[in-house]
């Protein structure tokens, strides 16, 4: 099979769908490989590290396009539709449920479109978002910390504090991936954590990694009143595969937290569950709003490209090895088919765009 790598073109996205790695076991497997010139620069690989591993290196975006698999990390964008190819096959992030137009644009092209966020396994996992979850988690508390310094907007908080001041409070909404890790970082800051959700097993699971480190509560709407305004730094944490995240914290809410306090979604990528947040850049990850330092960058590990494309190539290969060779009876990959034939395949995203299906 014949694949293209095309740069991505999201803002500051310096992550590469295949690296030079990954490029030579599917040159190993038969397939050949195009990459876009300059696709892999922002993740320290060059032309001629994709070239070394056997790839063959294109100017431009449409011929990469025109190849029988896309492989690439977000989103097309809307420079991008008119490359949209009928039978063509695309492998990518694409968090549909918060994108109604560019899951019209898809139907519409006749692309098959498997999303990574898709994919998942027997037991409910989802092998392909795990990597990034990770990576989004640790960075969540990595910049929230950042944007309560003082000169860069918030309310001048040191998350560890120093003896004879109190630390940090950093609350975390969501106990999944994005959330154990954001816990982990927060606390070997030295800041107290609340982490709240609704499964008690997960919270049970918390428990056995950090102990009495932590604070664990069951969440509920009164749970999420009562602790949101004691954070100096919040963390959307909420993920319901395939679905819009729910609004938890109201803009009422918003406005009852201390002025220079700092909210990061991490699910911003999937609608965002706070009412006042929405998606940023990293060219401006930030704004003020109700006095509240927002960050809504739904393609966080972007910023840093060296360890997330490595990642995500660890996870994503041996599904694009399945795709190539035609495997797609594959049961994690059939989960991941979100359209195909100009129809939406995923069962979910046909209840969400009752009108597209």
């Amino acid at each position: 099979m014949k694949i293209g790598v095309p740069k991505e073109i999201k803002d500051q996205e310096f992550r590469v769908g295949l690296s030079p790695d990954s490029v030579k076991v599917l040159i190993g497997h038969g397939h050949q490989i195009y990459i876009e010139s300059g696709a892999g620069t922002g993740s320290s690989f060059s032309d001629s590290d994709y070239q070394a591993s056997g790839a063959i290196i294109l100017d431009n975006a449409p011929e990469i396009w025109q190849q029988d698999m896309v492989v690439k990390v977000k989103e097309p964008l809307t420079a991008e539709y008119p490359y949209l190819k009928a039978g063509g096959l695309l492998f990518t992030y694409l968090h549909l449920a918060a994108n109604r137009e560019l899951t019209s644009k898809l139907i519409e092209s006749g692309i098959t479109a498997y999303a990574y966020e898709s994919v998942e396994l027997a037991d409910g996992r989802l092998p392909l978002l795990t990597p990034m979850s990770i990576i989004a988690g640790r960075l969540a508390v990595q910049f929230g910390a950042r944007y309560l310094e003082k000169q860069q907007g918030g309310r001048g908080v040191l998350l560890s504090g120093i003896p004879g001041v109190a630390s940090g409070q950093v609350v975390i909404l969501g106990a999944g991936v994005v959330g154990t890790e954001s816990a982990r970082i927060a606390l070997g800051m030295g800041a107290r954590v609340t982490v709240l959700d609704i499964n008690p097993e997960r919270l049970s699971y918390l428990e056995n990694i950090f102990g009495s480190q932590i604070e664990l509560i069951l969440s509920n709407s009164a749970q999420i009143e009562a602790i949101v305004p004691q954070s100096d730094l919040l963390i959307g944490a909420v993920l319901l595969p395939n679905r819009k995240a729910p609004t938890l914290v109201s803009r009422d809410l918003v406005k009852q937290m201390k002025d220079g306090s700092v909210i990061v979604d991490v699910a911003i990528d999937q609608g965002g569950c706070v009412e006042t947040l929405r998606a940023t850049s990293h060219s401006a990850p930030t704004y003020i709003e109700e006095g509240v330092v927002h960050y809504g960058v739904p393609n966080m590990p972007g910023a840093v490209p060296w360890t997330a494309t490595q990642a995500l190539n660890n996870s994503t290969l041996p599904y694009v090895l399945k795709l190539a060779q035609n495997n797609t009876e594959d049961s994690s990959l059939i989960k991941g088919l979100n359209v195909r034939d100009h129809q939406l395949i995923h069962t979910v995203l046909k209840e969400i765009f009752i009108d597209l299906a």
